[in-house]
């Protein structure tokens, strides 16, 4: 019996499909930017209107939902940016492989999670 060789890399086919998939979440990520950035920088809200007694009040709400938003944007950003990363993986043919053993990251776990650079075992002892 011949022993099969464990794979080293997703072949360029595979890595196509993780391709269009991760595309696909960067548009949407990039989409989901701009409507957070739109709610940073005012949106509908404002307290031009109100009595002065309720215009602290809202105006201490509106700034805790400025900080909320700028983390969101501040989140939004990274994944981006990790998603850019996972591209480059990529086209150097080396998405998928756990940055800590070497070994095939599972389709299963890149279809959740496309940003991933380490395999679940590699994850769970790091904790």
């Amino acid at each position: 019996m011949d022993k099969q060789e464990p794979k080293l890399r997703y072949s360029d086919e595979e890595l196509e499909e993780f391709k269009v998939l991760i595309l696909e979440k960067l548009a949407q990520a990039q989409e989901s930017l701009a409507i957070l950035n739109e709610r940073l920088a005012g949106g509908e809200h404002s307290t031009d209107d109100t009595a002065p007694t309720f215009k602290v009040l809202e105006e201490g709400y509106a700034v805790a939902e400025k900080e909320e938003n700028a983390k969101l944007v501040a989140r939004q950003e990274k994944y981006i940016q990790n998603l850019k990363f996972a591209l480059m993986r990529i086209e150097n043919k080396t998405y998928g492989i756990c940055c800590e053993t070497g070994k095939l990251i599972p389709k299963e776990r890149l279809r959740c999670v496309p940003i991933t650079t380490r395999c679940l075992e590699a994850k769970l002892n790091k904790k």
